[in-house]
C-alpha cells in the first residue's frame, strides 16, 4: 500500500509530517509518497538525521497555507503540495492521500478534484470522537455549513458503514444531533431528516441531546457542518480544560500532590481516552478515494495516526461498500 503525503502543508510542516510518516512505514509496513519542496524535505531530513525508507519525493514549489482561498486548489494553487497531492491521487500514484492542511481546500479538492461517489450529494468530515464508554463518530464536522434533510440521511448511512467496516461496531445506532429528544424539536431541516431517518437501512435511534454525546449514546451522531464543527471545537476545548483543571487541583500542596500517586494510573488512563491523537485526523466520506485531513497542529504521532486512518480505510474497502449501498436505493 502506498500513501500519497502533504509533506508541506500543517503548523508543523514539513519536519513532524516527515517524522510520522516515517513511524507509518515502520508501523504499518506501507511505503510513501510525499509531496512538497524536495529540497526543504531534504534539508530537513538531514538537520535532523531521519533516514527515509520506502518513500519516494514529488517535487513541488507552492503550498496552501491557511489563510489561503479554499478554492486556491483547483487553479491558483493547483501546482501546490496539495494540489499535486490530488492529482496523484486521482492517476493512481497512491491509495489514499492525507493532509494537515487548510480545511476547505481539503474538502474542495476532494469534492472537486476527486469528485464525489455517483449518488452521493455531498461528502462529510467524519471525525472519530472520545466517549466515556466508547469511539463514536461525528459528522459532519465543518465541510458543509448549510445541509438539506437528505444529505443528513446519506450521512448516517456513510458514517453507520464507516463504525461497522472500520470501527468493528456491530450494527452501530445512529443518531441525529438535536437541542431535544422528541420527534417534534429541532429547525425544519432536522425534522425532515428525521422522518426520512427512521424508515433508513440502518440503525437508526433518534435525536440526540448535546449532553447525551459524551456518554456514548450513539455510536454515529449527525449534524450539518456548522453545528458538527460547533460540537468537536466545543468537546476538545472543554476535555482541556478539565484536565488543566484536575492537575491544578492536584498541585495545590503537599497532600493533594501524594493523593496523586494514588489516581495517577486512572488518570493516565482517561487522558489517553480524551486525547485527539488518537485518531489523527478525520476522513472524507463521499467521495471516491480515501482523503484524510489531518490536525493542522499535528505533530509525528498525530500524523502517523492520521495515515494509520488511510490504512484502515484502503483495507475495509469501505468506498465500495458505500457505492454498492447507493446504488441500491
Amino acid at each position: 500500500m502506498k500513501v500519497i503525503v502533504d509533506a508541506m502543508s500543517g503548523d508543523n510542516a514539513p519536519l513532524e509530517i516527515i517524522k510520522g510518516a516515517m513511524l507509518a512505514v515502520k508501523e504499518f509496513g506501507i511505503s510513501v509518497l510525499l509531496v512538497g519542496d524536495k529540497t526543504k524535505i531534504d534539508k530537513c531530513t538531514t538537520e535532523n538525521k531521519i533516514k527515509l525508507e520506502s518513500t519516494e519525493i514529488v517535487h513541488t514549489d507552492g503550498i496552501i497555507t491557511m489563510c489561503d482561498d479554499a478554492k486556491s486548489v483547483l487553479k491558483e494553487k493547483a501546482d501546490s503540495s496539495m494540489g499535486v497531492g490530488f492529482k496523484l491521487l486521482n492517476d493512481g500514484a497512491g491509495d489514499a492521500f492525507v493532509s494537515a492542511g487548510n480545511t476547505g481546500a481539503v474538502t474542495v479538492g476532494a469534492t472537486l478534484i476527486t469528485k464525489r461517489i455517483k449518488g452521493i450529494k455531498r461528502p462529510a468530515i467524519a471525525s472519530i470522537m472520545p466517549s466515556s464508554t466508547k469511539p463514536f463518530l461525528l459528522m459532519d464536522c465543518g465541510a458543509n455549513s448549510e445541509c438539506r434533510a437528505e444529505f443528513l440521511y446519506q450521512f448516517g448511512l456513510m458514517g453507520s458503514l464507516y463504525m461497522k467496516h472500520i470501527m468493528k461496531y456491530d450494527n452501530p445506532t445512529v443518531a441525529l444531533a438535536n437541542n431535544g429528544s422528541e420527534e417534534t424539536k429541532g429547525t425544519p431541516v432536522v425534522k425532515e431528516a428525521y422522518n426520512l431517518m427512521k424508515n433508513a437501512p440502518y440503525n437508526f435511534i433518534g435525536n440526540i441531546e448535546g449532553r447525551g454525546i459524551p456518554y456514548g449514546d450513539a455510536d454515529v451522531v449527525v449534524a450539518d457542518g456548522f453545528t458538527g464543527n460547533l460540537v468537536l471545537k466545543t468537546y476538545e476545548g472543554v476535555a482541556k480544560v478539565l484536565m488543566s483543571g484536575i492537575k491544578d487541583a492536584f498541585m495545590k500542596n503537599a497532600l493533594s500532590k501524594l493523593s496523586y500517586l494514588g489516581v495517577k494510573n486512572g488518570l493516565d488512563e482517561m487522558k489517553k481516552q480524551f486525547d485527539y491523537k488518537e485518531y489523527g485526523g478525520a476522513v472524507l466520506l463521499g467521495v471516491k478515494k480515501p482523503v484524510i485531513k489531518a490536525h493542522g497542529s499535528a505533530d509525528a504521532r498525530t500524523f502517523k495516526n492520521a495515515i494509520k486512518q488511510a490504512v484502515w480505510f484502503v483495507e475495509s474497502d469501505l468506498i465500495t461498500k458505500i457505492e454498492a449501498y447507493i446504488s441500491n436505493e
